[in-house]
């Protein structure tokens, strides 16, 4: 798993967070360290979407600290951020999956640029946007005769000069 990680995507994602916040983050520790807690994401989550982690816990075991990245990832879902790409708990306490964790932060990023009340520093590529197309019946009878290159092309082939392997000779 190791060898998935890109340290330039986790330093962008800490530079959004912190741009976010409008406070700094300490790097000193790991990137997964920095967030390991959950009280950044907390915090972040409710500086894009106000209210959505109502209780974020300070201090205390494991098990306290890791209600905050399941407050975290429950905000997450209600935002708008596809499941699929919301991080698993253990994917950061545990350090299972840390290229998840980023995933999750630019797929944040994705989400927060269609928000219309956006309009902090963006993260990542922009979500695509429904781009519906009307067809008359004509349009599409006419469709039907189309042979579509998907399906191959039989221009210039021909058996001539094929064989089915080597001949067996009778003195070899």
């Amino acid at each position: 798993m190791a060898s998935k990680r890109n340290a330039e995507k986790e330093k962008e994602a800490l530079d959004w967070i912190e741009a976010i916040l409008g406070e700094p983050i300490d790097r000193k520790k790991p990137f997964e360290e920095v967030l390991k807690n959950g009280i950044i994401l907390c915090n972040f989550i409710n500086k894009l979407l106000p209210g959505s982690v109502k209780k974020i816990e300070k201090s205390g075991t494991g098990f306290v600290l890791m209600q905050n990245l399941e407050r975290f990832q429950g905000a997450l879902k209600k935002y708008g951020v596809p499941e699929t790409e919301v991080f698993q708990t253990v994917d950061l306490y545990e350090r299972k999956n840390i290229p998840q964790v980023v995933l999750c932060i630019y797929a944040i990023g994705r989400v927060a640029q269609t928000k219309p009340d956006f309009n902090g520093p963006i993260l990542g590529p922009k979500m695509a946007e429904e781009n519906k197309r009307e067809f008359t019946q004509e349009q599409l009878e006419a469709g039907k005769n189309v042979v579509s290159l998907q399906y191959g092309s039989n221009q210039g082939a021909s058996q001539a000069g094929l064989s089915m392997g080597k001949q067996r000779m009778i003195a070899d």
